[in-house]
């Protein structure tokens, strides 16, 4: 049922949901506002009517009290003017019952002789009347000592007020009246429903008034939302060109680096199938030279010292080639995890530079994109060369963590270190720069740490989300 309104609700104009919140608001406010009216209408003529009693106590009652300042019981004279005023008064005519407590709660004077002399406890009404209040409320004659009203009525307008001792301040007696409620709730009755009269219609004037103003402003809003969701609509479709032309670009930088993988690759197999071949078959042929022209020259210069340079140059430049094909490919890693790949790359530098890594790889996924495995082993592979070559390889570590899609890569050591002096200073470094430039290239940030003295990290964030699988 409750979700029916609300989908009732919201499939309103706004227009319309305003002017039906704000009926309900307003129709609570009537509500609230007429009771809290009506509650102070009540108060009012309650205390209306305690300060007729307190006039009528102080004007007529207490001048015949006065002796219960010495005496603890009233004289038959007194008793008997009381009985006279509160049959031929017009309030005595209105009391139901009448009585008079001195200050320890006994009961000295009563219109029911059977209470007089009891002794009740101080409490209530009694006791803060005692201190000099007037207190007036509508009773539900609960209270012990209303035994015999409330045997004949349930609901009595109960008043206490204080006797004063003439002339001071000083209780020294209370007078209590119960007063039928009927003629005081008519009068109650007619004072709400007056204000009830006056405060609906104020409402309805004000609905009224806000109606005509809020179906105006509705009117004006509607056409504003309508451009305003023409001009949303437009700008959700540039915004998904560009997120595919965003996409279009990272996956095209993949696929780019995995085709300039697989030229370097194409190379070096060429590199080492061609003048290395050709270098080794010339060593083979150098030595079965060497054995024919061993003999010395008449001038002590044989020519065997000439083919010994001969064949250093041409080993070491086998080496240089040898090194260069291996460093410009990189291996198979279709096969390979992210982790067997990275493990890889920091062995091959521990063995060729014969130095400790420290790795430290956590959570990292089982499978990812070639494009993100050739970017990292790269990287690794050239910030510890970097590392290697300005540090020595002292206190080499690579630590690779991956979370929630992200993979972040850090690669340090505590050499000498460098100051950065300005953008030219990038053009001075063409490793970082092609480690900046792969990075970037899949979307991912870049950043180099260092001071003199305090080592360089290379830190790297990729992401693995729009990067499109090639094959190796």
């Amino acid at each position: 049922m409750w979700m029916k309104l609300r989908n009732s609700f919201r499939g309103l104009s706004l227009s319309q949901q305003f002017m039906l919140a704000s009926l309900v608001i307003l129709v609570g406010g009537m509500i609230g506002l007429g009771e809290w009216v009506g509650q102070q209408i009540e108060r009012g003529v309650i205390h209306r009517t305690a300060a007729t009693t307190a006039l009528y106590v102080d004007s007529f009652i207490a001048p015949n009290l006065q002796e219960l300042a010495q005496n603890d019981t009233l004289t038959q004279q007194h008793a008997d003017i009381l009985n006279r005023l509160l049959q031929e008064t017009p309030l005595g005519q209105q009391i139901v019952s009448f009585k008079i407590w001195d200050t320890g709660g006994r009961v000295i004077y009563s219109t029911e002789p059977s209470t007089i002399g009891q002794v009740f406890p101080i409490e209530g009404g009694l006791a803060l009347a005692l201190d000099g209040e007037v207190i007036t409320e509508i009773s539900e004659l609960q209270k012990e000592e209303n035994l015999l009203e409330r045997a004949r009525q349930s609901r009595l307008l109960e008043t206490y007020s204080p006797v004063r001792l003439g002339g001071t301040n000083q209780v020294i007696a209370v007078a209590e009246f119960y007063q039928s409620v009927g003629d005081l709730q008519n009068e109650i009755s007619a004072a709400q429903q007056r204000s009830w009269l006056v405060v609906g219609l104020a409402m309805g004037i004000m609905y009224a008034l806000l109606s005509g103003f809020v179906r105006r402003a509705g009117d004006t809003i509607q056409s504003q939302q309508a451009a305003l969701s023409q001009q949303v609509d437009q700008l959700t479709e540039l915004l998904a060109q560009n997120e595919s032309l965003r996409d279009r670009i990272r996956r095209a930088a993949g696929r780019f680096t995995t085709l300039n993988e697989r030229f370097l690759r194409r190379f070096s197999a060429e590199l080492h199938d061609g003048p290395l071949q050709d270098l080794g078959l010339a060593l083979l042929r150098f030595d079965h030279v060497v054995e024919q022209v061993a003999a010395p020259k008449p001038d002590g210069h044989s020519i065997q010292d000439d083919l010994d340079v001969i064949e250093g140059s041409l080993r070491r430049a086998m080496e240089e080639i040898r090194s260069l094909s291996a460093g410009l490919g990189v291996p198979q890693l279709n096969d390979l995890t992210l982790a067997e790949t990275l493990k890889r790359v920091v062995n091959v530098h521990e063995q060729r530079t014969r130095t400790e890594v420290a790795l430290e790889l956590a959570g990292l996924p089982q499978q990812v994109p070639l494009a993100v495995k050739i970017t990292l082993y790269r990287l690794v592979q050239e910030a510890l060369n970097n590392a290697y070559r300005h540090a020595g390889g002292r206190d080499q570590q690579v630590r690779v963590i991956s979370q929630a899609g992200q993979i972040a890569v850090e690669v340090s050591d505590h050499g000498p270190g460098f100051e950065y002096d300005g953008a030219s200073w990038w053009d001075k470094h063409l490793g970082l720069i092609g480690m900046r430039e792969r990075v970037e290239s899949l979307g991912g940030v870049f950043r180099v740490e260092s001071a003199p003295g305090e080592g360089t990290r290379i830190i790297a964030n990729l992401s693995l989300q729009g990067v499109e699988e090639q094959d190796g």
